[in-house]
């Protein structure tokens, strides 16, 4: 077997790769059911993957279901993403004594944690991962502690067959098959027998499907895997003109609607917490009475009011100026710093803004003054909009 090469495999299979990667020195992790969602977790046969688990999702809505059968990947997206792995929500970076001598260093060095395997990566994430390397690798400053959880991570992406009502990866290029940056790529096929098409993606996959049984892929179960992705991106019925939108969401900063919903929208960030591409975060020192310092990097969010205080007050001081941060960001100006978007069209967004903000619609109704974007919902509130000034660069930083 070798890259670019393609096989088949069973649950059992499947069972062997999950062991092989284990024994190999990896922190094997996939996703798992808990707490009412499909989150990463660790794994330790196929058994631990949402068995027999599809998800219900809408604008604000999310619900797991039974299926009654055996598959494992007949799920869209859970609200925890892979990010997470790779840059903490919550993380201690160093302390030191009162003289300034470091005592302790919690950014992790080569060797000195596992590397990752991850089972059952989404496409969508996968290009999620390739924007947070464009910035935390590849930008004018590399993230160490993101570099080091990075390095030797083993990557076996899931393609999906079942997408959720609030997906949009067809409009960003992103899914539902994968076309790179993985290890390994499997396609459950439809039928009994629980049998997955492998593609492999690089050498190290290649070397891990070699050691457990399998079968060279025949036209059949190719033409079935095809057939497969193909029904899953024509169930995909929402969609963003990403070509157009970057350009026209930035000449439309005084658009009306921006204030429309900001009389819906709760500030509460819960789109940028479940974002598999944001990554902006704070720094904070803490001091207690023996003179240690520690400090500390949480995520941030762009909803927060200080997310952009400057000397004297915040500069984004209403609700519709930072949601205008975000979603301009994300579509547009996201270009301008790392010449790629900023969303990758999973939809966690809006299953998991509380008051049902859709994203696509939103962004429908903002471009569709140009008359190429998408009609129109309805007539504009005729509010007086923001300055330019208040809005600041449009443009995030961690």
């Amino acid at each position: 077997m070798r890259t670019g090469g393609t096989a088949t495999i069973d649950r059992h299979g499947l069972d062997l790769l999950i062991a092989a990667l284990a024994e190999a020195g990896f922190d094997t992790k996939g996703p798992v059911v808990r707490e009412g969602a499909i989150m990463p977790g660790a794994i330790r046969t196929s058994a631990d993957l949402p068995v027999g688990v599809r998800d219900a999702q809408g604008p604000g809505h999310y619900r797991l279901e039974h299926s009654g059968d055996d598959r494992l990947f007949d799920w869209a997206v859970g609200p925890g993403s892979w990010n997470a792995e790779f840059f903490p929500p919550s993380q201690e970076l160093w302390r030191s004594t009162s003289t300034g001598d470091i005592t302790s260093h919690a950014r992790p060095g080569p060797g000195s944690t596992r590397p990752l395997a991850i089972v059952g990566a989404r496409p969508c994430e996968l290009a999620a991962l390739a924007v947070l390397d464009r910035v935390l690798l590849d930008g004018a400053v590399t993230d160490p502690d993101y570099a080091a959880r990075r390095a030797d991570a083993f990557v076996m992406v899931a393609e999906c067959g079942t997408p959720a009502a609030t997906c949009f990866c067809t409009s960003m290029g992103t899914g539902p098959a994968a076309t790179g940056g993985f290890d390994l790529a499997l396609t459950e096929l439809d039928g009994g027998g629980q049998r997955y098409v492998v593609r492999v993606g690089s050498d190290r996959g290649a070397a891990f499907l070699e050691g457990v049984p399998h079968a060279g892929a025949v036209p059949t179960d190719l033409t079935a895997r095809d057939r497969r992705l193909a029904s899953a991106a024509a169930a995909i019925v929402r969609t963003v003109n990403s070509d157009r939108v970057a350009g026209l969401l930035a000449d439309s900063i005084d658009h009306p609607h921006w204030d429309e919903i900001a009389e819906r929208c709760l500030a509460c960030g819960n789109c940028t917490m479940v974002c598999p591409t944001c990554f902006c975060s704070d720094v904070s020192d803490t001091t207690d009475l023996t003179g240690e310092v520690r400090r500390d990097r949480t995520w941030s969010s762009c909803f927060d009011l200080d997310h952009s205080y400057l000397h004297g007050g915040s500069v984004r001081v209403s609700v519709s100026s930072r949601y205008r941060q975000w979603l301009t960001h994300k579509l547009s100006t996201w270009w301008d710093q790392f010449d790629t978007s900023g969303c990758v069209g999973c939809g966690r967004c809006v299953a998991w803004c509380p008051v049902g903000i859709d994203l696509t619609e939103e962004v429908a109704v903002i471009t569709a003054d140009d008359g190429r974007a998408g009609p129109a919902s309805g007539p504009l509130p005729a509010t007086e909009s923001e300055s330019v000034s208040e809005s600041g660069s449009a443009g995030g930083t961690p």
